[in-house]
C-alpha cells in the first residue's frame, strides 16, 4: 500500500525493493513518535474546522488503540506497506473507516518523516544524557575514593610527573561535561518541530503549527517551511557529532584502562568474570571489552564524516538520499548507549593497586618536585633544573628526591575541584528537559 497510489500506478518489484531497502527495520523505531505526531495533528485539525470533531475524536481515538499495540510489541509493518506513515494510516482506516483518510490532510510524508527523526533524536538524546550523568557520577565518586592513589603521568609515553587515580578518573568525568555541551546544543536544535510545511513549502490549508508544537512539546518550531526540509540531514550530522564527542571519551578511557591493566602497569584489574581468556595461554586476562568498546567508539565517531558525505551536495528540498540517514544515525546512537552501559560495569568493579610510586622504577618521577623545592629556596629555576638535572645524569647518587607532594592549585592533585566539575555538569545538563 502506498499513499501516493492512484489507479493506474504500480511499480516494478525490483524498484520497489530498492527503494525501501531496510527502512522498514528503522521505521518500526519511530512508530510509536510516527502515532504521538499523527494525534497532535489531528488535534490540531479538530480544532481548526479541517475536521469535525467527532471525526477527529474518533481517529485519536484509534491512533492511541494503535499506540498501545506498539507500547506492548504487536505492531508490525506488513510486507505490502512502503513504510511506517503507510501503515498506520492503512490500519487507522480499516478501523474506523474514512476517517482514517483525512488525517493526512496538510501533510506530507516529508514533513511527517522528519517530525519522527526529530522526535526519536530527542528522545535518544534525553536517554544519552541520563546515561552520561550515571558514568559522569561514578567516575567522581571513583575520583574522591582514589585521590589519594598516586599513579605515574606521562608525557610522550615517558614517565613524567605523580598523577593520581583520582585526577585520572575526575579528568575523563570534566570530559564528559564538555562532551555533554555538545549533546545539549544538538537537543536544542533537534527541540524544533517541522511539522506543518508539508512537502517543504507550506499548504493552503490553514493550520495551527504553534499549536503542534506545544502538544509535541517542542521548544519552538522550524519557522521556514523550506528550512524545516533543510533539517534533515543537518539535525542528523549535530546528533552525530554529539555522540562522537562521547564516544572520544569513551574510546580514550578505554585505550587508558588497557593499558593500566597491563602487567607492565598493573595500576588497576578487574573480576575474572569481566575480562577473557586466551585459547593456549592461561595466564591471559584480557581487556576485552575495553578493546571493543574503543573499536566501537572509533566507528561512531567516522558518522559524522558519513552523513556529510551523504548529504553535503544537496539542494534546498526532500531528496531520497536522506531515507539512508537513518540506517547510519540510529545504529550508532544503540552502540553508543551500550558502550556507556558496559563502561559503568566495568568501573564499578575496578580495583586499584596502592603504593605504585613507591618502585623503584618511578623514583625520578619526583624530579619537578625537587626542583620546585629548590626554588622555594630561593634558587633560580633555571639553575634549579640544571642541578636537579645533572644529579640524575650523574647516575642520581647525588639526588635526593622528596616524595613530598604538595599540590594546592585548582585542579592538581590536592584540590580535584570535583566539586566545581559537578556544578558545571548540572548547569549544561539542565539545557535538556525530560
Amino acid at each position: 500500500m502506498k499513499l501516493w497510489s492512484k489507479e493506474k500506478t504500480s511499480t516494478a518489484e525490483q524498484i520497489e525493493q530498492f527503494t525501501v531497502g531496510n527502512d522498514r527495520n528503522f521505521d518500526l523505531m519511530m512508530a510509536g513518535f510516527d502515532v504521538e505526531g499523527s494525534i497532535a495533528h489531528v488535534t490540531m485539525l479538530g480544532e481548526q474546522g479541517l475536521m469535525t470533531k467527532e471525526l477527529s475524536e474518533k481517529a485519536i481515538a484509534g491512533l492511541q488503540k494503535i499506540k498501545e499495540e506498539i507500547n506492548a510489541g504487536n505492531f508490525t509493518i506488513d510486507g505490502g506497506a512502503e513504510d511506517i506513515h503507510s501503515q498506520i494510516e492503512w490500519m487507522l482506516t480499516q478501523r474506523i473507516g474514512e476517517a482514517g483518510k483525512m488525517i493526512h490532510t496538510g501533510r506530507s510524508r516529508n514533513d511527517q518523516v522528519a517530525l519522527d527523526i526529530k522526535l526519536f533524536l530527542r528522545s535518544s538524546l534525553q536517554g544519552l544524557r541520563i546515561e552520561i550523568l550515571d558514568l559522569f557520577n561514578l567516575l567522581q565518586r571513583k575520583s574522591e575514593e582514589n585521590k589519594q592513589t598516586l599513579i605515574p603521568g606521562y608525557t610522550h609515553f615517558q614517565i613524567a610527573m605523580p598523577s593520581s587515580i583520582g585526577l585520572w578518573l575526575g579528568a575523563y568525568a570534566e570530559s564528559l561535561v564538555d562532551d555533554m555541551e555538545f549533546i545539549a546544543a544538538a537537543y536544542r536544535v533537534t527541540d524544533k518541530n517541522p511539522l506543518g510545511s508539508g512537502a517543504g513549502y507550506g499548504s493552503s490549508f490553514p493550520l495551527n503549527r504553534s499549536r503542534t508544537t506545544a502538544l509535541l512539546n517542542f521548544h519552538t518550531l522550524n519557522y521556514n517551511s523550506v528550512y524545516a526540509q533543510m533539517s534533515r540531514g543537518k539535525t542528523e550530522k549535530l546528533v552525530s557529532s554529539a555522540i562522537a564527542s562521547v564516544a572520544s571519551t569513551l574510546s580514550k578511557l578505554s585505550m587508558d584502562c588497557c593499558l593500566f591493566m597491563n602487567q607492565n602497569f598493573a595500576f588497576i584489574s578487574f573480576p575474572d568474570e569481566l575480562t577473557t581468556g586466551s585459547s593456549i595461554m592461561p595466564h591471559k586476562k584480557n581487556p576485552d571489552v575495553f578493546e571493543l568498546i574503543r573499536a566501537k567508539c572509533n566507528r561512531i565517531q567516522s558518522v559524522p564524516n558519513e552523513l556529510t558525505l551523504l548529504t553535503n551536495n544537496l539542494p534546498s528540498g526532500y531528496h531520497r538520499d536522506m531515507q539512508l540517514t537513518k540506517e547510519i544515525l540510529f545504529p550508532a546512537i544503540e552502540q553508543l548507549s551500550a558502550c556507556l552501559s558496559m563502561m559503568k560495569l566495568m568501573l564499578n568493579a575496578m580495583m586499584v593497586r596502592p603504593h605504585i610510586l613507591e618502585e623503584e622504577k618511578y623514583k625520578y618521577i619526583f624530579s619537578v618536585e625537587a626542583v620546585n623545592e629548590l626554588v622555594n629556596k630561593g634558587v633560580p629555576f633555571r639553575d634549579a633544573y640544571a642541578e636537579v638535572g645533572n644529579s640524575i645524569d650523574a647516575g642520581g647518587f647525588s639526588f635526593d628526591a622528596t616524595k613530598k607532594l604538595h599540590h594546592t592549585h585548582e585542579g592538581s592533585i590536592g584540590n580535584l575541584c570535583n566539586d566545581n566539575i559537578k556544578e558545571e555538569m548540572r548547569k549544561v545538563a539542565s539545557f535538556i528537559s525530560i
